[in-house]
């Protein structure tokens, strides 16, 4: 009689990557001079959400939009795409220097600018309490510039980029 052990490693990973990407957003939204009272607030929400379309790989990207609150124009806008079947040597981490350092070069956002997360999912996503459809601002004047790979984990990874002028 033999004995077997089956781990579910992939629920761990689903697991780190949201707590990951959710304090990379959070990372974001300190360092960029604003607020995150409106995100804590929303946290469990967020993470149910976020970690439910990660497990069931119907997440694309989780998408912050930092916008005037007067015209609600789009300042700029933080991409975190999910890469399913990330390589990688197994290891789990996140790259917030990056992060850090692309806000920086990103420039100054006024303080009076406000934020809202949103998702984007692929077809016959599940259902999820607390959340609905909505459509993303338009980023036209705005151009798109890429970190890389900035969280990872065994399978699964988040491609990082920003929109700016």
């Amino acid at each position: 009689m033999s004995t077997y052990a089956f781990v579910d490693t992939y629920a761990y990973t689903a697991t780190y990557v949201t707590d990951k990407l959710l304090l990379s957003v959070k990372e974001i939204i300190r360092e960029s001079g604003l607020s995150v009272s409106k995100m804590s607030k929303e946290w469990v929400s967020l993470e149910r959400g976020i970690s439910t379309w990660i497990r069931s790989k119907h997440l694309e990207k989780i998408v912050l939009e930092i916008f005037d609150p007067n015209t609600s124009g789009l300042i700029t806008r933080w991409d975190l795409e999910i890469v399913y079947g990330y390589g990688g040597d197994g290891s789990m981490w996140a790259d917030t220097d990056a992060i850090r350092y692309s806000i920086k070069k990103a420039g100054v956002i006024p303080a009076s600018c406000n934020y809202e997360i949103r998702v984007t999912n692929k077809p016959n996503w599940p259902t999820v309490e607390g959340w609905s459809t909505c459509r993303l601002r338009s980023t036209a004047g705005l151009s798109r510039y890429s970190i890389g790979t900035s969280v990872g984990g065994s399978g699964l990874g988040a491609d990082i980029a920003y929109w700016g002028r």
